[in-house]
């Protein structure tokens, strides 16, 4: 903070890079994104094609890096204050218009919610980063700069965005991808601007904790969804043992999967962007970029689960094996690419690796011969079981002295 500056004047938290607790307002923002987590799954569900899987991945990738600006901004806003809460809870409606429009994005005729999802999006992202520029104008200059870059850099891709509304099919798809892939090469290319300069993340002063700790939340709002969906979906239908037996193995899967992640690669992530020279850079890599794999499997996850609530009398379908197998690779994958970035040895978890081989061979097997839904739902929750269990004995002392915390203390016992 520049000298002289008080703090109480101030828009921003005063967190010089420590903790920062995660605010209500910003659990209440979240609320949103379980809805528009669920309108991508469901526009999936309804539409299992190539092309249908293009398109929920763009939708997808847009509701991500809105969801996860927003996030930075809230590292360095103070929600407590009114200007902020009103930028929030305004950033909260247009994220719910996106959420709105999401399903027939790419609709024709008069279904075609382009405009809305584009307006609603557009409005967010460059609102939102010039009310940041404007806060951080007094207190953080370098701050200022970088939101500047952002923003033009959200002027560039806001050209592609609006030209694919007036186009349909690929074409609409073309242009929005392209909108996408300049946004999401703006942090590694440090929004590097004429006239302004380029951003480094040594500049990005942020609280490791919260971004951690956000980031962790919206695992639970994608692994929530998917427990909503086995829900609903077992709900809709007689309790028969095929329809039990599928229904046990969805939610005994998004268990696993939660473990997975929390267990060990949260808390090490924590530890490891808290204690960082450079937690912006952290934040850039482990969090912004290598959860969007982990959060996106977890909704193609979320599919294969209705599918198999859906189809538990009969065969595995290729819709079904791709998004059970893939979604399951890809979130092994995506965990683990995050382990090892925050893992001071830099190595990628055998478990995962084994994990993936293992759904990879299962998925094959599927795709070559008939095999009962039931079944290969049961086996994919098999090998992540494996996995968990591998990797919570090979941690933390190993075998041994996983398994001597959970017997009773001796000492205690014979008092």
């Amino acid at each position: 903070m520049v000298e002289g500056t008080s703090a109480h004047c101030s828009l921003l938290r005063q967190h010089g890079g420590g903790p920062a607790p995660v605010s209500y307002l910003e659990l209440f923002f979240d609320l949103v994104y379980v809805f528009a987590i669920t309108q991508i799954s469901h526009a999936l569900l309804v539409n299992l094609t190539w092309r249908g899987l293009a398109e929920a991945s763009v939708l997808f990738l847009a509701v991500w890096w809105a969801w996860m600006y927003t996030t930075w901004a809230a590292n360095w806003a103070n929600p407590d204050r009114t200007a902020v809460r009103i930028m929030l809870l305004l950033g909260m409606l247009a994220s719910l218009l996106m959420a709105v429009a999401l399903p027939h994005a790419f609709s024709r005729g008069a279904e075609d919610n382009g405009p809305l999802f584009v307006g609603s999006y557009l409005a967010l992202q460059l609102g939102r980063t010039l009310f940041m520029a404007v806060i951080m104008r007094r207190d953080d200059p370098r701050g200022m700069m970088n939101m500047l870059r952002i923003s033009s850099w959200f002027v560039v891709s806001s050209l592609l965005w609006v030209a694919g509304l007036g186009a349909t099919g690929d074409a609409r798809l073309a242009w929005w991808l392209g909108a996408l892939g300049i946004e999401y090469l703006g942090p590694l290319a440090g929004f590097i601007t004429p006239f302004l300069g380029r951003s480094l993340a040594a500049d990005w002063n942020i609280s490791g904790s919260h971004m951690a700790e956000r980031c962790a939340l919206f695992i639970i709002i994608a692994l929530g969804e998917g427990i909503v969906v086995t829900g609903v979906n077992f709900g809709s239908g007689a309790p028969t043992p095929e329809r039990i037996t599928a229904f046990v193995c969805a939610f005994a899967g998004s268990v696993l999967m939660w473990w997975i992640y929390f267990d060990l690669g949260a808390e090490r992530g924590a530890r490891h962007i808290e204690n960082h020279a450079q937690p912006g850079r952290v934040a850039r890599e482990a969090y912004t970029y290598l959860h969007m794999p982990i959060v996106g499997s977890i909704v193609v996850s979320a599919v294969a689960d209705a599918l198999v609530l859906e189809g538990s009398q009969g065969g595995a379908a290729p819709g079904l094996i791709l998004t059970l197998c893939g979604g399951l690779v890809t979130y092994l994958a995506g965990v683990g690419l995050f382990k090892r970035f925050s893992n001071a040895l830099g190595n990628f978890p055998l478990s995962h690796t084994v994990g993936c081989v293992l759904l990879l061979a299962l998925g094959g097997w599927a795709w070559l011969r008939p095999v009962p839904v039931t079944s290969i739902a049961a086996a994919s929750v098999l090998v992540l079981l494996i996995v968990a269990v591998w990797e919570w004995g090979s941690y933390n002392g190993g075998w041994r002295e996983r398994l001597l915390r959970l017997l009773p203390d001796q000492a205690s016992s014979t008092r």
